[in-house]
C-alpha cells in the first residue's frame, strides 16, 4: 500500500461503526482504536482505514479494500447490502478496468463509494 492510512467523515459515528465492522469483517478488518471522535480499522495491530464524526460529509469519498480472493469481495458486498448499504457494482470481472480485476462497490450511509477488490 503506498498510503499510511486514510480517513473519512460520517454523519452518525456509531451507526457507521457496526456497519463498518461488519462489511470488513471478511477482509480480517476491525476497530483498533478510538482516539477522540474516530476509529481506526486495520489488522495486526495497526489502524489504516480511519472513520469519523463531526466533519463535513458532503464531498465524495472512494476506498478500495485489497482482497485475497473473490470469495472475501462477494462476502463484503453480501454483507454490505444486508447492512443496508446501495448497490454501486455487483461483484464481478472488470477487464475494462484492467485485466483480472475482480471487484464489488457500494455506497455507504454518507454516500461513499466504498469497494473490495481482487487482482486475479
Amino acid at each position: 500500500m503506498i498510503i499510511d492510512h486514510v480517513g473519512i467523515a460520517v454523519s452518525d459515528r456509531e451507526k457507521s461503526k457496526k456497519f463498518y465492522t461488519n462489511i470488513l469483517t471478511p477482509f480480517g478488518i476491525s476497530p483498533l482504536i478510538e482516539h477522540e471522535d474516530w476509529i481506526g480499522f486495520g489488522k495486526q495491530g495497526r489502524p489504516e482505514f480511519w472513520i469519523g464524526a463531526g466533519k463535513d460529509t458532503k464531498y465524495f469519498m472512494h476506498v478500495a479494500f485489497a482482497a485475497d480472493t473473490k470469495a472475501i469481495v462477494d462476502a463484503f458486498y453480501k454483507i454490505a447490502i444486508a447492512e443496508g448499504a446501495q448497490c454501486n457494482g455487483k461483484p464481478k470481472l472488470r477487464n475494462d478496468y484492467y485485466a483480472d480485476y475482480y471487484g464489488a462497490f457500494i455506497l455507504d450511509y454518507d454516500g461513499h463509494n466504498i469497494g473490495a477488490v481482487f487482482h486475479g
